[in-house]
């Protein structure tokens, strides 16, 4: 175990075999999920000819997800998560070969699709619980930063790859792929993981799952510490989401080529895994959390530039440096698990993952509207100022 002020390596978490395999697994899941998300809004749209129900596809998870985190987050900590997450994996084999092979009628896909989400926290709640349990100190933040890295290249990979995949296959091909790679992953995480036990419940046994995950989400809230370092993770994350849901009607309003606006897509991931792949092996564990402040201004400051017209070149390297301020997650890392019940951590992963993604799915709507009043340009940088305010209101987290 790594105590606070121990330094860890990428190597030595992966040396963990509990860790790899969710490591694994969770990255070719995402991987999967990409592909799938790609050929389902390509069905969609051709199906329909509707770009508003093609899109819809992208964000329908996001809603379900919040509620499923709210009414049975608390499962993730009441059963064992071998059994948990490899039913996870298993239920989205099932939707995806549901999909795949019965012809559907668009809005009861979309409904399939956003009642798995709905349960999708519980399983992330209980990989994630295992996670913590396994590893402490700077194992654990290190093993967060393998996972935002591996996060990263399994959406490009995915979402790059479905385009080929649709092409050489068709759609329905394309989410049969996607639906066999997790019941591969359902199978390796039940048959790798080691049987652990669930966690302690804070509640009567007697307490149903609705009302312990009701109550158990308040008190996380209601604690002034844990809700500040919740809130620090889900909102600059969402500011510089909302900036980038713009970035090709940025590029097209300049008169630049579509190309130009995935160009300038793709450099926030590059920026991401050069951040947190610099941060979590050359910065030193007590050096890290003092980067709190500094980071978040890394990631907003570089958005005001987009005020002005400025070369594509220099947009993209904006993008690029910004990408690199999301290693500030790093600095919060330890300071929530230290903050979050050893009972409830299932629970709490559980609504910090969920509310990061519905702030990012809710985000670009909102950019989308203000565009709608003030020139692009403007809301990025519009993105980025916000970005530094919290900066200011977080600053006391790490102090």
């Amino acid at each position: 175990m790594n105590r606070v002020g121990d330094r860890a390596t990428y190597l030595g978490v992966l040396a963990n075999p509990t860790f790899r395999v969710l490591f694994m697994t969770r990255s070719l899941a995402i991987t999967a999920d990409a592909l799938r998300i790609v050929a389902l809004s390509v069905l969609v749209l051709t199906l329909t000819g509707s770009t508003l129900l093609g899109a819809m596809t992208y964000g329908i998870s996001f809603i379900p997800q919040l509620l499923g985190a709210g009414l049975f987050g608390a499962i993730a900590d009441r059963l064992p998560a071998r059994r948990l997450i490899a039913l996870g994996y298993a239920a989205e084999f099932g939707t995806g070969l549901l999909l795949a092979l019965v012809d559907l009628p668009v809005w009861l896909s979309l409904t399939v699709v956003a009642a798995v989400s709905a349960v999708t926290p519980v399983f992330n709640g209980a990989a994630s619980r295992v996670v913590a349990d396994v590893l402490t100190g700077d194992g654990y933040v290190l093993s967060r930063s393998l996972m935002n890295l591996a996060s990263s290249a399994a959406q490009l990979l995915g979402l790059a790859g479905g385009g080929v995949a649709i092409a050489a296959l068709g759609g329905r091909h394309a989410m049969l792929v996607s639906a066999f790679v997790h019941l591969a992953v359902a199978i390796w995480v039940r048959l790798g993981l080691p049987p652990l036990p669930a966690a302690r419940s804070p509640e009567p046994e007697s307490t149903g799952t609705f009302r312990q995950s009701w109550t158990g989400n308040r008190r996380l809230m209601a604690d002034r510490t844990t809700r500040n370092l919740i809130l620090a993770q889900w909102l600059p994350s969402a500011f510089v989401t909302g900036a980038e849901s713009l970035l090709v009607p940025y590029a097209a309003v300049r008169g630049q080529p579509v190309e130009t606006g995935g160009l300038l897509l793709a450099c926030l991931p590059v920026g991401m895994m050069i951040g947190s792949l610099a941060v979590g092996r050359f910065v030193r564990p007590v050096a890290r959390e003092r980067l709190l402040v500094p980071l978040l201004v890394v990631l907003g400051l570089p958005l005001l530039g987009f005020v002005i017209d400025l070369p594509v070149v220099l947009c993209g390297t904006l993008l690029v440096v910004t990408g690199s301020g999301f290693a500030y997650g790093l600095a919060l890392q330890r300071r929530f698990l230290a903050a979050v019940p050893e009972d409830s951590r299932g629970l709490a992963f559980s609504l910090l993952t969920t509310g990061m993604m519905t702030a990012q799915g809710i985000s670009p709507a909102l950019a989308g509207a203000l565009a709608g009043v003030v020139p692009i340009g403007g809301v990025i940088a519009l993105a980025g100022v916000a970005t530094l305010a919290a900066a200011v209101a977080f600053r006391r987290i790490t102090a």
